[in-house]
């Protein structure tokens, strides 16, 4: 378990999975902003049981454990000569603006220059999502630019923003505390 100030972020386990699956599929949850279709349990258990050991996916939860969204990281393959490290996040409604997602992305941020050997981090938005701009910029990511008609939602095509962090920008953990660290 990954542990922030305000909320948690736990590794998904079985028990998780329906309500995963309501979430994806909830329009509600997944908002206007996220380019996304509707899911069957039996895909989400499939695609969880066929994902790359490099990517995992976790349940945000409050201190007192009540479940606030998703958050993950996964590998976006370049050609043949780049993977990289992106991370994706969602908040049930109720809950955003609130601050949590800003702690989930530090949370992420930290957790993964920590633990791999990696150059960079990055997040594709919609275009549109200055919510979700402000959270990234909030934790050090700057915007490289937009990738024109990526998407298409609610019958039209919509272009995405490209933000990411590199090592240098980062420097020293926000939110997680390093290993060594006495604090």
């Amino acid at each position: 378990m990954l542990q922030g100030k305000k909320i948690n972020l736990r590794v998904i386990e079985n028990e998780d999975y329906e309500l995963y699956a309501e979430w994806l599929n909830d329009p509600k949850f997944i908002g206007e902003y996220v380019f996304n279709r509707q899911r069957s349990i039996i895909e989400i258990k499939k695609a969880f049981s066929e994902r790359n050991p490099d990517s995992c996916t976790f349940i945000v939860e409050k201190k007192d454990g009540t479940r606030i969204g998703i958050a993950s990281h996964f590998i976006t393959k370049y050609g043949g000569f780049a993977s990289i490290q992106e991370i994706g996040y969602a908040m049930i409604p109720n809950e955003r603006g609130k601050g949590y997602t800003t702690e989930v992305v530090g949370i992420l941020v930290d957790y993964l220059f920590l633990l791999k050997d990696i150059q960079r981090i990055q997040a594709l938005i919609n275009e549109e999502n200055t919510p979700s701009k402000r959270v990234l910029e909030k934790n050090g990511f700057e915007k490289e630019g937009i990738l024109r008609r990526l998407g298409f939602m609610i019958g039209k095509h919509v272009d995405a923003t490209l933000y990411s962090i590199i090592r240098e920008s980062w420097v020293e953990p926000k939110v997680l505390k390093h290993p060594g660290s006495k604090e």
